[in-house]
């Protein structure tokens, strides 16, 4: 049985408890950045940009900032892994790169124009990414192979739970953004995001022991950096199978919080977007927190692929009844069976990826899967943006079938690729 170190520097066993420990920076993690998609920034955009083209600056916005996601996540895992601080080799990154974060954070309400407000946005990318790409190694660095499923659902449940009450708080104060008294509504939502991230950080810090890292003089720039976006394909066969299912398994996710509140503003009639958004998102994730962990489990007896493929066909269902349901009800019904589908894909999915990457190398590779994560939500925004516009100038509506067609297609492609996968 694996070991883990306790705060005596003693080995002991890995512990239920333990799960919690090294995946609760997650849940701040994912609360800044699904409120700043779904919520701040698409609010923002509409003081900038004019009407006809906000899906396309919020996804060159959005777009662009994953792409230096996808640059500074693996460099930072390639350093941690080389590295030799007394603290241990991750957690120096998590603490420089979230005290950063916390620094840039109110420069989104300070935003005077649209240029302004994406190099904010930049900034805030480099500094979460670096302390992102060294958390996501705990779980290989840490858990014992055959528990990684159960780590990889609790990491799953608690960025769930933390995306979903941060999106409806965050709705509820930005709700009446657009009638007056914005600013104020702006700086509590920060506030309490960064409240969120700098108390999941300090937790992180004390609650996970690893022993200093042995890197020591092998943190050499130019060597790390030449093989940070090497991929060994002999040591990792499966790997990039993996990133390429797991691309197409993000993009539904990412157009729905990203242009889900345009959905909602402009097709469907509701009374209330900004608060049937939260409502959505609520239901979408609070089916998703109970179905991650389950997820995780059964993906440690029964294997990855079986429950990803499961889970995959329910959620495309999901986007199929937004087809053709667009009244208030009959879509909390399709944010469930969404919600129960990525719920199993998100539980399955994470632990197949701390299965396929080399363990000597552990943050490399798993800050290499944010070139499918954030390239799936690159995709997702960008030219789905873009799509969204042209096709709405040419029937109204018809951007966002374009839209849940381009999510129901990447769901199913997703599904079949887990079956190239070869590793139990």
């Amino acid at each position: 049985m694996k070991r883990v170190v306790s705060s005596s520097g003693m080995p002991r066993e890995f512990r239920p408890i333990d799960y919690a420990r090294i995946t609760i920076f997650g849940l701040a993690m994912t609360a800044l950045w699904s409120s700043l998609h779904s919520i701040i920034l698409p609010l923002l955009l509409l003081e900038f940009v004019p009407e006809a083209q906000k899906a396309t600056y919020l996804g060159l916005l959005i777009t662009t900032g994953l792409l230096l996601a996808i640059v500074v996540q693996p460099i930072a895992g390639a350093f941690s892994d080389r590295s030799g601080f007394r603290l241990g080799r991750r957690r120096p990154f998590i603490l420089i790169g979230a005290i950063a974060t916390l620094a840039f954070l109110p420069g989104i309400s300070w935003a005077s124009s649209w240029a302004v407000l994406f190099a904010i946005y930049y900034l805030l990318q480099i500094s979460a990414n670096t302390a992102l790409g060294p958390y996501h190694a705990f779980i290989p660095d840490l858990v014992p192979e055959e528990k990684r499923g159960r780590a990889s659902g609790v990491k799953g449940l608690l960025e769930i739970v933390g995306g979903v009450i941060a999106i409806r708080v965050v709705a509820h104060l930005m709700s009446n953004y657009p009638l007056g008294d914005g600013i104020r509504q702006l700086w509590l939502s920060l506030g309490i995001l960064a409240a969120v991230f700098l108390g999941t950080m300090v937790a992180t810090m004390r609650l996970v022991k690893e022993r200093p890292g042995a890197g020591g003089a092998r943190l050499a720039l130019l060597p790390t950096l030449q093989k940070s976006f090497r991929i060994d394909v002999k040591a990792s066969p499966d790997f990039k199978r993996f990133l390429v299912s797991r691309l197409f398994f993000i993009i539904p996710l990412a157009a729905f919080m990203t242009y889900g509140l345009y959905f909602f503003m402009d097709v469907t009639g509701v009374a209330d977007p900004v608060a049937t958004m939260g409502n959505f998102t609520l239901i979408t994730g609070g089916c998703m927190a109970g179905m991650v962990y389950p997820a995780g489990f059964l993906s440690d007896r029964f294997g990855r692929r079986p429950i990803g493929l499961i889970s995959g066909l329910i959620s495309a269902l999901g986007i199929g009844l937004l087809f053709f349901f667009r009244s208030y009800y009959p879509m909390l019904f399709a944010a469930s069976l969404l919600g129960i589908g990525l719920g199993g894909l998100t539980g399955s999915n994470w632990a197949l990826a701390t299965d396929v990457v080399p363990k000597e190398e552990a943050g490399k590779y798993i800050g290499l899967t944010n070139l499918a994560t954030a390239g799936g939500s690159a995709l997702a925004r960008l030219p789905m943006g873009w799509m969204i516009d042209f096709f709405n100038i040419r029937g109204f509506g018809l951007g966002y079938t374009a839209m849940l067609t381009a999510c129901f297609i990447s769901l199913i492609v997703s599904s079949a690729l887990l079956w190239r996968i070869k590793k139990r």
